[in-house]
């Protein structure tokens, strides 16, 4: 094998694999837990309620949740979510796309426009 056919072959296996793990990404999934972080950090920032912080959100978000039957949303979960926003506010792009290509929550995709657009001005 020469160089040339080495390159291509680590760029054949790339573009091939690279294509199913982009296909095994659960985009709705995604935007979802990243949502629900949002959400909470939102709620924390600019909350009626200020008093309610850390742990004590979570706590008491996650049993109203549940309390509603809702499942997925433990303290644990809750918190990654959290997390999950807080380390990748940076796909506001790409969740807001993906919010008005598939027409849902178009309050919160109207949101994320301007936060996007705040995000932007602030690089």
């Amino acid at each position: 094998m020469d160089f040339n056919n080495l390159v291509s072959k680590i760029q054949e296996t790339h573009n091939c694999l690279q294509a199913i793990a982009a296909k095994a990404v659960n985009t709705p999934l995604t935007v979802r837990n990243w949502l629900f972080g949002y959400y909470i950090v939102e709620f924390e920032q600019h909350g009626e309620d200020k008093a309610r912080y850390g742990d004590k959100l979570i706590r008491t978000l996650e049993k109203q949740l549940v309390d509603k039957g809702l499942k997925g949303f433990s303290f644990t979960n809750l918190n990654i979510y959290r997390q999950f926003y807080l380390c990748y506010p940076e796909i506001v792009q790409s969740v807001s796309e993906y919010l008005e290509k598939s027409r849902i929550i178009q309050t919160t995709s109207e949101q994320l426009r301007r936060y996007r657009t705040i995000i932007s001005c602030g690089k």
